[in-house]
C-alpha cells in the first residue's frame, strides 16, 4: 500500500506562538532513557508445550516469543531502585540536580507508603531531600500521567531549574491459565528537562476516560486481577477511537487547517506510532483501526483512488467493528507494509520481555530508538498511544531533534540488546514454581526471599528480608 493513506506532516505553530510569549522553557521532554528487565525469562514456545496448547498459540496468535519474570527476590520497589540508580549513572547526573521524582505503577506493595518514598535513600548520601512528586496509579496508565505530571512541573511556575525523573515500573503475574503467557515485568526510567532530544509537542495530547471493570485488583492479598478479556479489547479499541479522533482535531486545529481534504491529518502525520502493548498481535491489529479511522473519515468519492480493495466497508460505524474479523482482516491486510515501517520496530521489548504494565508504552518507545540509524530518527514526529483498564487512555506525540543528546541518547540504549541476550532461560517447571512462591509469600511478614541471586543482572537491587512488622530491606548485586 506504500503512503497511499491521506495526510502529510502537518506543521505545528502553537510552539512557535509560546515561544514569543516566553511563558515556558523550551522543547520539554525526555532527555534520557534507562531500562530495566528482570534476569529471568520463560520462553513462550516451552510454555506451550507445558501448558499443552496448540503450537503457536502463544508465539503467533499473541505475537510473543520470551517473558520475563521476577522471583521473590525481586519487588516493584527493588526494579524501580535499579532503573534510577542506573538512570542517574548512565546520564551522569548527580541526585542532587533532581528536583521531582514520581514513580508510576500498578504494582502495590503498601497501601500507605508510596514507592517514590523508599527510593529517597537513594538521594540520602547526597543530602537531598527536597524532591517533589509521589506515586500514581490507574492500571498501565500511571507511568504515562506521571510523565505528564512531570512535564507540567518543568513548565510551571514551581519550577526551580532542577530535572525531573520518571518512573514507569510494574511487575504483570497472572493466575494459571489463559493469560499467564502475557505476564511480563520491567521499569523504565526517565529524565525530564528542557531542551530535550524527545519533545512532547505542547498541546498535542487528547485523553479519554471511562468507567469499566475490564481489569482491576480488588484483592489487595493477591497479585493476580480480575479480568474480562473481552471487554478489555473492547474498552482499549473505543479509548483508542475517541483518543485519535482527538488528537487529530487538536492537531488540525493547532496547524490551521481549512478543513479541505488535503489538509487531513492522520496517520502519514507521524513516522512511528507506538501504543501500549498487552501483547503484540493486539498492537497490529490496533494500527489497522487507525488506518480504518482515516478511512471513515475520507470522502466516499475518494475510497476506491485512496482505498482499493476495501470499497465494500464504506459506511461502516467504529462502535460496531470491535469484533469484526472480515474489518480486522481487512485492514490488517491492507495496512501490513505501513505497519512494519511504522509501528513493529517499537515491538522488540514486549515480544522478548512481555507486558510491563505502565513500562510497556515506553519499552516500545526505547525499541523504536533502537531500531534505526540515529539520522534517520533526527526530525521524525513519534505518536504514543497510552491505555490503562479502568479506564484512562491518552495519545501525544513525540518530535526527535537533531543534535549531541540525541546521539547521547541514542547511544545510551545500545546495551539494550546486550541486556536481553545474557538473561538466563528457566524451564517453565521452574517458573510456574516462582510463581506459586511469590503467590504464597506475596504478604507474608517475616519472610526471607529464596529466589535464586544468579537470576539477578549486575547493578539490580534485590530483597533481602521483610521483618515482623513489614518493613522491607534491600542491597545492591555487584
Amino acid at each position: 500500500m506504500g503512503d497511499s493513506l491521506r495526510g502529510e506532516h502537518f506543521t505545528y505553530r502553537s510552539s512557535q506562538n509560546f515561544k514569543k510569549m516566553g511563558s515556558w522553557p523550551e522543547d520539554v521532554g525526555i532527555l534520557h532513557l534507562h531500562l530495566v528487565v528482570p534476569g529471568a525469562y520463560v520462553d513462550q514456545n516451552d510454555l506451550e508445550t507445558f501448558h499443552g496448547v496448540s503450537a503457536g498459540k502463544y508465539t503467533i496468535g499473541l505475537g510473543q516469543s520470551k517473558m520475563g519474570f521476577c522471583s521473590d527476590r525481586e519487588d516493584i520497589n527493588s526494579i524501580c531502585m535499579t532503573a534510577l540508580s542506573q538512570l542517574v549513572q548512565k546520564s551522569g547526573i548527580s541526585y542532587s540536580d533532581i528536583g521531582r521524582l514520581e514513580v508510576g505503577t500498578e504494582t502495590i506493595l503498601d497501601k500507605s507508603k508510596s514507592v517514590k518514598s523508599v527510593l529517597m535513600q537513594l538521594f540520602e548520601e547526597c543530602g537531598n531531600y527536597d524532591v517533589e512528586g509521589i506515586d500514581t496509579t490507574n492500571a498501565c496508565f500511571g507511568g504515562t500521567s506521571a510523565l505528564m505530571n512531570a512535564v507540567a512541573w518543568v513548565e510551571s511556575s514551581a519550577w526551580d531549574g532542577r530535572l525531573a525523573v520518571v518512573i514507569a515500573g510494574d511487575i504483570a503475574v497472572y493466575a494459571e491459565g489463559s493469560a499467564r503467557p502475557t505476564g511480563g515485568a520491567g521499569a523504565i526510567a526517565m529524565l525530564v528537562g528542557p531542551n530535550a532530544p524527545l519533545v512532547i509537542e505542547r498541546g498535542l495530547r487528547a485523553t479519554f476516560m471511562a468507567h469499566a471493570y475490564d481489569f482491576y485488583k480488588p484483592n489487595l492479598d493477591s497479585e493476580y486481577p480480575v479480568v474480562d478479556g473481552k471487554l478489555s479489547i473492547q474498552c482499549y479499541l473505543k479509548a483508542l477511537d475517541k483518543c485519535y479522533q482527538g488528537y487529530c482535531q487538536k492537531a488540525r486545529k493547532l496547524s490551521g487547517l481549512t478543513g479541505e481534504s488535503n489538509d487531513a491529518v492522520g496517520l502519514n502525520s507521524f513516522d512511528g506510532m507506538v501504543f501500549h502493548s498487552p501483547y503484540c498481535k493486539l498492537v497490529e491489529k490496533s494500527f489497522a483501526r487507525l488506518v480504518l479511522n482515516d478511512f471513515t473519515n475520507t470522502p466516499k468519492e475518494l475510497i476506491p483512488e485512496v482505498y482499493p480493495g476495501l470499497e465494500r466497508f464504506v459506511g461502516v460505524k467504529l462502535e460496531e467493528t470491535y469484533f469484526d474479523r472480515d474489518v480486522e482482516k481487512g485492514f490488517m491486510a491492507y495496512s501490513k507494509e505501513l505497519y512494519k515501517k511504522k509501528t513493529y520496530p517499537s515491538l522488540l521489548l514486549s515480544n522478548q520481555v512481555g507486558n510491563m504494565y505502565t513500562a510497556s508504552l515506553y519499552g516500545g518507545l526505547v525499541s523504536y530508538l533502537c531500531s534505526k540509524p540515529v539520522q534517520d530518527l533526527v526530525g521524525q514526529r513519534v505518536g504514543l498511544f497510552s491505555y490503562g483498564s479502568g479506564l484512562a487512555s491518552s495519545m501525544f506525540s513525540i518530535k526527535i531533534v537533531e543534535g549531541q543528546k540525541l546521539l547521547d541518547l541514542v547511544s545510551n540504549l545500545k546495551y539494550v540488546h546486550t541486556m536481553l541476550n545474557i538473561r538466563k532461560k528457566v524451564d517453565p517447571i521452574e517458573f510456574s514454581k516462582t510463581m506459586e512462591i511469590r503467590e504464597e509469600n506475596h504478604s507474608k511478614a517475616p519472610y526471607v526471599p529464596i529466589g535464586p541471586l544468579e537470576w539477578l543482572l549486575p547493578g539490580y537491587w534485590y530483597l533481602t528480608e521483610v521483618d515482623q512488622n513489614h518493613k522491607r530491606f534491600y542491597k545492591r548485586m555487584q
